[in-house]
């Protein structure tokens, strides 16, 4: 890949004049006029020059296109290499494949799998979640994911994760979180499941365990006070959570139906974790956005999701994961082990028969589950399960943004946000490509170039 070619002004200035004629007053004006004059410049406009653009929703690529970007924003998409006498930067792309940043709309921020897991919650401190919350955000964005949608943390942290991320003091994508899921009694998000009642406590709304209707309404206002954008349930028993069941509905009607209408009137949408075929179609009755897994879809849930327009998020990449720690013997809790050896394969024909049938599928991963970073491996495994790379990724690209309800994400386009990515190679000949994201930007702030984290200016 081309390296950027950089143009900008330079500034030197003399106080030495001014100190004479201005003795008393000159030493903090200069001070803060040598700190002005100091900082780096911010890009007044940036010329993008890409090879190959996949602009996240056309079903055909563009050659030799170039982008234009001020204040975060795309200003321009024109035909050809346009020259630019003014602009500040040019970065040229032209033997690369530029697409809009990618959307993951399922990931958990504050927690990574490993041999430790169901022990950390009582050995890490809030502080530690909160500091390796970070590290993942930014494998995150370097993995060419400039946005996810968190479904599930720790103590709120991805809540305050957002926030600095926003604020500048964290490097990571951007971030809309349901902050801690919302479960029942026993179910797959209590947090008190498999430890002794005695030490765990009985956890209610305001830790996401509900029993009834007021309970739901209660957890779901909670969960707007702690300040998130969106609200998780677990309709249905999980793979991770230490209990018997993976696929057992786990809300009745009426909880669901309170979940769902509390959080419209907040303005939420809701994802729903749901592996079973009951609660499936209980959570697409009731109004659920996305169903996330969607392990034991069959043909009666499939035509309910279609029409209701709920989407199918299938993170096949969680279930090789943990298909393959089961067979690891002694990475899992045997009664965790034994329902991961069944959702895998289960996951990856249902997700291929979903899609024949015209099911919305939006791309998310799960992440926290697998390794942060590892989010493009999805890709590979919806191609081989029958999707067309293009159609994949729009998945993570103008799709994602719809469930989001954020038009001006995962497109090239102008007044899109200035989230793009760059990729050697043509990902749709070899989706694998997106594995290895040679270059990333945010809201128009290079992040990564020539395969490695940009310097500071």
């Amino acid at each position: 890949m081309a390296k950027t070619a950089v143009s900008s002004p330079r500034y030197s200035v003399s106080f030495a004049a001014i100190r004479c004629r201005f003795p008393t007053k000159i030493t903090v004006l200069g001070l803060v006029l040598s700190m002005w004059l100091l900082t780096p410049p911010l890009w007044a406009q940036t010329v993008i020059y890409a090879g190959t653009l996949i602009d996240g929703t056309s079903d055909k690529p563009r050659n030799k296109v170039t982008i234009v970007i001020e204040d975060g924003k795309i200003t321009g998409v024109s035909k050809g290499y346009l020259v630019f006498k003014k602009a500040d930067r040019i970065i040229d792309l032209k033997s690369a494949t530029v697409m809009p940043g990618l959307i993951d709309l399922h990931t958990h921020l504050s927690f990574e799998l490993g041999p430790e897991s169901y022990t950390e919650k009582f050995t890490q401190s809030t502080a530690e979640v909160a500091l390796r919350s970070g590290v993942f955000a930014e494998r995150t964005l370097m993995a060419g994911f400039t946005t996810v949608r968190d479904l599930g943390d720790r103590d709120n942290v991805t809540v305050v994760l957002r926030d600095n991320i926003q604020q500048g003091w964290v490097v990571g994508p951007r971030i809309f979180t349901s902050g801690k899921s919302l479960a029942t009694t026993g179910g797959h998000a209590d947090p008190t499941n498999g430890y002794r009642r005695d030490k765990a406590g009985d956890p209610g709304p305001r830790e996401g365990v509900i029993n009834g209707g007021d309970d739901a309404r209660k957890a779901v206002r909670h969960r707007y006070k702690d300040g998130a954008d969106l609200i998780k349930i677990t309709a249905t028993g999980g793979v991770l959570s230490v209990a018997k069941s993976g696929h057992n509905p786990q809300f009745t009607e009426a909880e669901l139906e309170a979940v769902v209408g509390t959080a419209n009137d907040y303005g939420f949408h809701v994802a729903a974790h749901a592996h079973g075929t009951e609660g499936i179609v209980r959570a697409v009755r009731a109004g659920v956005l996305t169903i996330e897994h969607g392990t034991f879809l069959n043909e009666e849930a499939m035509v309910l999701m279609k029409e209701k327009g709920a989407y199918l998020v299938p993170t096949l990449l969680a279930g090789d994961t943990v298909v393959a720690m089961a067979k690891q013997g002694g990475a899992l809790p045997p009664v965790v082990a034994q329902k991961a050896l069944e959702v895998g394969r289960l996951m990856r024909e249902n997700f291929a028969k979903a899609y024949e049938m015209g099911v919305p599928i939006a791309f998310g991963t799960d992440s926290g589950v697998s390794k942060h970073g590892m989010n493009a491996r999805e890709f590979g495994l919806m191609v081989n399960g029958g999707m067309p790379a293009m159609t994949a990724i729009q998945s993570a690209t103008s799709v994602a943004a719809k469930v989001l309800d954020e038009p001006n994400l995962g497109t090239v386009a102008k007044g899109a946000h200035a989230d793009l990515i760059a990729v050697e190679g043509n990902p749709l000949e070899d989706i694998a490509v997106l594995e290895k994201v040679a270059f990333v930007m945010k809201a128009g702030q290079v992040y990564k170039e020539n395969g490695a984290p940009a310097r500071s200016p």
